[in-house]
């Protein structure tokens, strides 16, 4: 597969999958005009240079290179697989490590927004912990996103018993709005929270610190996000590449805008390695 080929089936399939508005077709356009006539095989390098270019609209879009692919392109989008969920439940549902620091610090450390199901107990647990403590470190910077009912799940829990409209998920055919569920009164958390972001907090894991300092709740400390608000799919664009296409956007409920190509900006500006210091400072 050629490069321009490979361009024409990202421009097809983005203009099958997003709402049809400018961003989408100026992305189409300049995709089309840097790469649609080019005759030079699918590489890895091109892949990534066709990604920096379009972050530029979407910062989601994604081209994974696999050389020994035997897949045949997709004809129609088959959306995520099911989670594993034992997978996931070694991996404690994406909850990294949760531990009292002096002062009375309780740090939680979130990798992952795994599915809700097998996340939840893991979720819960991580919160019950977290109880007693006077204050809470909520730790993102290693966070590359995954299910919004998660990012719910964890957001309800810092935001209030009563259910919060988070956002709403904008299709090209449907809109989705996301809420925190309702808790049992007096069992969310009301301790100070600082969350903690870097590079490599990404897509839900920047929605989660958005929502959050969006309603006041957290004081963020770190390294700007990368700024991925699209909600994505995957499409097999020929037997080397799988897509990660972009096939809606957010809306914050509270803001009325998302962090696309933004980021999540800090509260308190501070390497990412040093985020936990600064934040047991404060």
């Amino acid at each position: 597969m050629t490069l321009g080929e490979l361009v024409e089936r990202v421009a097809g399939w983005l203009e099958r999958l997003m709402p049809a508005d400018d961003r989408r077709d100026q992305l189409v356009l300049e995709l089309q005009q840097r790469f649609g006539a080019d005759p030079t095989e699918v590489t890895a390098a091109a892949c990534r240079e066709v990604e920096r270019v379009a972050w530029a609209y979407s910062r989601h879009l994604l081209l994974v290179f696999e050389p020994d692919g035997t897949d045949p392109a997709d004809e129609v989008s088959k959306g995520w697989p099911p989670p594993d969920g034992e997978d996931i439940k070694r991996r404690a549902g994406g909850v990294g490590e949760v531990r009292r620091l002096a002062g009375g610090t309780a740090l939680i450390r979130v990798d992952a927004l795994d599915a809700v199901g097998p996340a939840r107990p893991f979720v819960e647990a991580a919160v019950t912990l977290a109880g007693g403590a006077e204050r809470i470190v909520l730790d993102l910077r290693g966070n590359g996103g995954g299910d919004p009912a998660t990012l719910a799940l964890i957001a309800g829990r810092l935001l209030g018993d009563e259910a919060t409209k988070l956002s709403e998920v904008v299709y090209r055919d449907r809109r989705r709005q996301w809420w925190t569920p309702d808790l049992a009164p007096g069992t969310a958390l009301t301790q100070p929270v600082a969350v903690l972001v870097g590079e490599g907090t990404f897509s839900s894991g920047e929605a989660l610190a958005y929502h959050l300092q969006a309603r006041g709740r957290v004081t963020v400390v770190g390294t700007r996000t990368p700024g991925a608000a699209d909600h994505i799919t995957p499409i097999r664009l020929g037997p080397s590449v799988l897509g990660l296409l972009p096939e809606a956007y957010v809306v914050d409920s509270h803001t009325g805008t998302n962090w696309e190509g933004r980021g999540v900006v800090p509260d308190v500006s501070c390497p990412a390695d040093e985020a936990l210091a600064a934040a047991l400072r404060l």
